[in-house]
């Protein structure tokens, strides 16, 4: 079985991941670029400064995706390079930049899906408090109503954030991403807050400059697996998935970044935790939080295996099995992760369910043949599609589904140790190759995904 007739193919990429021209053309510093630099922070003291140097290159990328029939490219625009200091003044370099993108895309036939946040915030906010800030979501919508306003002609499909569980998780709860800091949840939880408001103020900027267009969000969580089929399991892992985990882990969960979005609500169990956190007067932003979206996405990458227990919770976690699949970054290989995540969040959500990345790193290298064989890659994204296709027969709103990564590009603080991509990236030379995978890609998108 197919999947249907209008299911969106794509894949997907972020601005300093790829782009490069890190103090170009009027840019200002984002905190990855500050982070970046700073010893020991990165695998090898590695940096975007260059990356894929796709902000050069850009129109040889496009070519490869209209080679491999990529019909829908999600990608980030670099609020620095648009607002330096992020607000104030604008730079109409940047701007013309993502200005001649989405030209060459539509020229090429490809939708353009914009992300407007993919972590790089201008470092001059930063430096005024960042997500700290309670000005940080009247920034957001204006840099926000800056893109609708510029592109708007063009791109009607927009998703303003990616994964703010990492950027708030990992850049502020261990430090492990730019900015680098540790707080506790006296700051992130206002900080989480100040992220779900910018959130609301961006969709409504977004639909009243682009009239009819269509907005997604695009949190991440790795779904529960239960054990077995026993209604028992099934219950279980349904619990365990949108569960506010305890202690200072509270920030990776489905329910405190979602259901204030979807449901207009933060999470009874959250709230009896951490709702002492949140500022003052929190509640009247909730209806400006919950807006109405036209997809929601998900990126998923990995699962985590639940039965049911005999204990408070009512569920624990399985280990997976000794000698687990893995991916080139250590991820365990769990397919049915995309079955039970878009199920259970479709459930609880009732809106189409946008798979906005998923994919594999892998230790990929040009052959003596001078091609890129990458067999894992295939049956990787083959299982986990068919595990995908599985819901939508069963039910699911499964509205498309995007390829992370478009090429390899910068890991953020795995630096360039992982590969992602379709497309192989010579980090020396910027030469690009097309991995057996993007070929095989290619037949799946054709075959709406009927050859699985």
């Amino acid at each position: 079985m197919p999947f249907r007739n209008d299911f969106i193919w794509g894949a997907a990429t972020s601005s300093y991941q790829i782009e490069g021209a890190a103090r170009e053309d009027g840019k200002g510093l984002s905190v990855w670029d500050a982070f970046s630099h700073q010893p020991g922070k990165v695998f090898e003291g590695h940096t975007g400064d260059v990356a894929c140097d796709h902000y050069h290159r850009y129109l040889e990328d496009i070519g490869l995706m209209a080679r491999m029939g990529i019909r829908n490219y999600r990608f980030s625009v670099s609020w620095p390079r648009l607002m330096p200091e992020g607000t104030g003044a604008v730079n109409p370099k940047g701007v013309d930049f993502y200005s001649r993108l989405v030209d060459a895309l539509l020229e090429k036939g490809i939708r353009p899906w914009m992300t407007l946040y993919h972590w790089d915030l201008p470092y001059a906010l930063q430096a005024r408090g960042g997500w700290e800030n309670p000005d940080m979501p009247g920034w957001f919508e204006a840099y926000a109503a800056l893109c609708a306003r510029s592109y708007g002609d063009r791109v009607k499909d927009f998703i303003p954030l990616n994964e703010p569980q990492c950027f708030i998780g990992l850049g502020y709860g261990n430090g492990i991403h730019a900015p680098g800091l540790i707080m506790g949840p006296h700051a992130m939880v206002p900080m989480a807050h100040h992220v779900l408001v910018a959130n609301g103020r961006a969709v409504q900027a977004l639909r009243a400059l682009v009239p009819g267009c269509k907005v997604a969000y695009a949190p991440n969580m790795s779904p529960c697996i239960p054990a077995t089929g026993s209604g028992e399991d099934i219950a279980a892992a349904r619990a365990a998935f949108f569960n506010m985990p305890e202690g200072e882990k509270w920030y990776w969960n489905v329910p405190w970044w979602s259901d204030p979005v979807m449901l207009g609500e933060y999470p009874s169990q959250g709230l009896s935790r951490l709702g002492c956190f949140l500022p003052k007067g929190w509640e009247k932003d909730m209806p400006l939080i919950h807006q109405k979206l036209d997809y929601y996405g998900q990126n998923i990458y990995q699962g985590n295996v639940i039965s049911a227990a005999d204990n408070a919770r009512g569920w624990e976690e399985k280990p997976h099995p000794p000698g687990i699949a893995k991916t080139g970054i250590q991820w365990p290989i769990t397919p049915e992760a995309l079955y039970w995540g878009p199920r259970f969040l479709y459930e609880r959500y009732q809106t189409p369910i946008l798979i906005t990345e998923n994919g594999l790193s892998c230790h990929d290298a040009l052959s003596l043949d001078g091609r890129v064989h990458d067999p894992n890659r295939e049956n990787y994204v083959r299982r986990y599609l068919r595990a995908l296709r599985r819901a939508a027969d069963d039910g699911v709103a499964i509205a498309g589904y995007f390829y992370w990564s478009l090429m390899d590009n910068f890991e953020w603080a795995q630096g360039y140790s992982d590969r992602f991509g379709l497309i192989h990236v010579d980090y020396e030379t910027g030469r690009r190759t097309l991995k057996e995978s993007a070929w095989w890609y290619k037949e799946v998108m054709e075959a709406n995904g009927e050859n699985l």
